[in-house]
């Protein structure tokens, strides 16, 4: 699927510098030219940001297009795999998330955080958390010589339970965190932001593979997006730091401190998932991915809900753009963890 001999091509390598860089060219645009901000905060409907609705469809529409949901049929093949991941991503990834972070916001780290910041950042740890890896999983699979067609189904299956999960979960946990947010607004967003871009990637793929197949579709035309995919990222990083520009100066220590809990939930979900496969004697080409998939993020997806929900100049906002900062090089230790025990299983 990824046309580095590594699996891993130079953008998805160096993600969190080409983040870094976005933060830069950002805050500098929001500091030194702050009309730019503003206006891109009126250009929306009904509190959706519609430069933002459309570099997210641009992000995520290719993503939809790569899985192949006809490998859902095949979920009675050793499901031990598709139980692991589901159980993790749904019943204690979220959860983890609330809680760890909770505990770095509100109490160890609150004599630099406010208890509104706070609650503001948890908000976007909240949704982060609910929303597990639907496309850099593939990259992590390669990189462990994880089963892809085990892989296929393990995304498949969750981008499907994202329709029916994601909004209860979110809406309960930010409701716990006394973040009143109506059903209709996370609704809207998950029509949006999944719905819409996951219909378009089903009957493009079946519709390309129809005309062209498989080969075609999976070698050549899937590539034509990757360059629009990456744009599609940076752009928005660029406007979200641009509207962040004021709080990120202000508050620079802010960046790493809500990196500290969304890293040491990365490394707990890997270990949850990948040691419970072990227990279960599972293969390590589908313990690799299991716990990839889990420790990983929808970041994209976060970063639109976050957006949809508080506002592109939201702390919430914020915080998952962190997530987005933290991903690769976290997720490259725990490929080199997954590699060096392979032995083990």
């Amino acid at each position: 699927m990824y046309k580095s001999k590594k699996g891993i091509n130079a953008f998805q390598r160096y993600l969190s510098v080409w983040v870094m860089l976005c933060m830069v060219v950002g805050v500098f645009i929001g500091h030194f030219i702050p009309v730019i901000a503003p206006t891109l905060e009126k250009m929306q409907v009904s509190g959706i940001s519609i430069p933002i609705a459309i570099l997210i469809w641009i992000m995520i529409y290719p993503m939809m297009m790569k899985v192949d949901f006809q490998s859902v049929k095949q979920i009675g093949k050793n499901p031990k795999g598709l139980f692991i991941t589901w159980v993790t991503n749904w019943l204690i990834k979220p959860f983890t998330m609330y809680a760890i972070s909770y505990l770095f916001l509100f109490v160890l780290f609150k004599s630099f955080i406010t208890p509104e910041l706070s609650k503001q950042y948890l908000a976007g740890a909240v949704i982060l958390g609910a929303a597990p890896c639907t496309a850099m999983v593939f990259v992590w699979s390669t990189l462990t010589k994880g089963n892809p067609a085990y892989t296929v189904v393990q995304v498949a299956t969750n981008d499907l339970i994202i329709l029916l999960a994601f909004v209860p979960i979110v809406r309960f946990l930010l409701g716990i965190s006394n973040v009143t947010v109506p059903y209709s607004t996370l609704f809207v967003s998950i029509f949006l932001f999944v719905v819409i871009p996951l219909a378009g990637g089903i009957i493009t793929r079946a519709t390309i593979i129809k005309r062209k197949g498989t080969n075609y579709f999976e070698n050549t035309f899937i590539h034509r997006f990757d360059n629009a995919t990456t744009i599609g990222l940076l752009l928005t990083l660029i406007i979200i730091f641009t509207s962040q520009a004021e709080v990120i100066i202000s508050n620079p220590l802010h960046i790493v401190l809500i990196a500290v809990p969304l890293i040491i939930q990365t490394f707990l979900i890997f270990f949850i998932a990948y040691g419970a496969s072990k227990l279960l004697k599972l293969p390590h080409e589908i313990a690799a991915p299991a716990g990839m998939i889990g420790a990983s993020n929808f970041f994209e997806l976060a970063v639109a809900v976050a957006i949809a929900l508080f506002g592109t100049t939201s702390h919430a906002a914020l915080a998952t753009t962190v997530g987005v900062l933290t991903e690769v090089p976290v997720m490259l230790m725990l490929v080199r963890i997954a590699n060096k025990t392979k032995r083990g299983f």
